[in-house]
């Protein structure tokens, strides 16, 4: 899990799963979470790992980097069979029992949304999506939540495209693919993302600098890789993606409530409060029946 805030609903993440579960937590290093709250987070059982190892701004390098780093630490514990990614603004919308069973049935796929890149289908801005990936990107030295800041990543890509500036991408380089950062991966799918990683470094670092790294690399490794075979184009996460409680995508309320419980999602986001906290409650008590 990777959190940047909102420290009581970690708590409430954290205290609807069982002994079945363990959890990694990254925790931005930006974050103004005190030292009794990250305490408390280490207290629970399942709780393995809270570590604030690196600063992460939106759509910065240093996201991927966080995932990468949680995924090898957890991939430690020898009898752990599959890995959820999920943030701090998410929460599960089935029990842990139904987890347990639905991977039980299903231990041979990987859930791992995906696409062909680049894809004009892919409501992906700026050269469907490319000049997320030919250009400089310097979302890890500025933070796109400051408008000032803002401005700066957004004048630099305009002074690339002005002067015909392109970053190239390598013959060498496997065939990109795109989607979104949260999926559901076997052990052995997550083994092989990191043994690849560890072998073709290049590979990684030509995301550096890209525009939300994390939506391409996970995609481009395993799309590449025996698993493509394995993999099943949703990754079982509800997310709205339109703008709706001042937010998008748009944060969570009662009225998604029905449409939760009906859908063969395991999570749903954005929560946050106190806008989601009915619907939360909801939640809890079915998933607790």
């Amino acid at each position: 899990m990777t959190a940047y805030k909102n420290y009581y609903h970690l708590e409430e993440i954290i205290q609807c799963f069982d002994d079945n579960f363990e959890l990694y937590i990254h925790i931005d290093k930006k974050s103004k979470i005190s030292d009794a709250e990250l305490v408390n987070l280490r207290g629970y059982n399942i709780v393995k790992l809270v570590e604030q190892k690196y600063k992460v701004n939106w759509g910065g390098f240093n996201h991927l980097k966080a995932i990468l780093y949680l995924t090898e630490q957890a991939l430690k514990k020898n009898d752990t069979q599959y890995f959820h990614l999920i943030t701090g603004h998410d929460f599960p919308v089935k029990s842990s029992s139904y987890f347990v069973d639905f991977f039980n049935k299903n231990g041979n796929t990987e859930f791992l949304s995906h696409f062909d890149f680049p894809n004009p289908n892919s409501g992906w801005p700026g050269n469907n999506g490319m000049d997320r990936i030919e250009y400089f990107n310097f979302y890890d030295f500025w933070n796109t939540k400051k408008h000032n800041e803002n401005q700066k990543i957004k004048l630099l890509i305009r002074l690339q495209k002005r002067f015909g500036f392109k970053r190239k991408i390598s013959s060498k380089m496997p065939k990109l693919y795109g989607g979104s950062t949260y999926w559901s991966l076997s052990r052995e799918c997550v083994r092989y993302v990191l043994g690849f990683t560890m072998k073709n470094k290049f590979v990684l670092n030509r995301f550096k600098h890209a525009l939300c790294s994390e939506e391409f690399y996970f995609q481009t490794v395993i799309m590449n890789s025996y698993f493509s075979g394995k993999v099943i184009n949703n990754n079982l996460r509800h997310i709205d993606w339109v703008a709706r409680n001042g937010n998008n995508p748009a944060v969570l309320d009662e009225t998604d409530y029905d449409k939760l419980v009906q859908s063969d999602a395991l999570f749903a986001r954005k929560f946050d409060y106190p806008c989601s906290m009915g619907l939360l409650d909801k939640i809890k008590t079915t998933i607790s029946k």
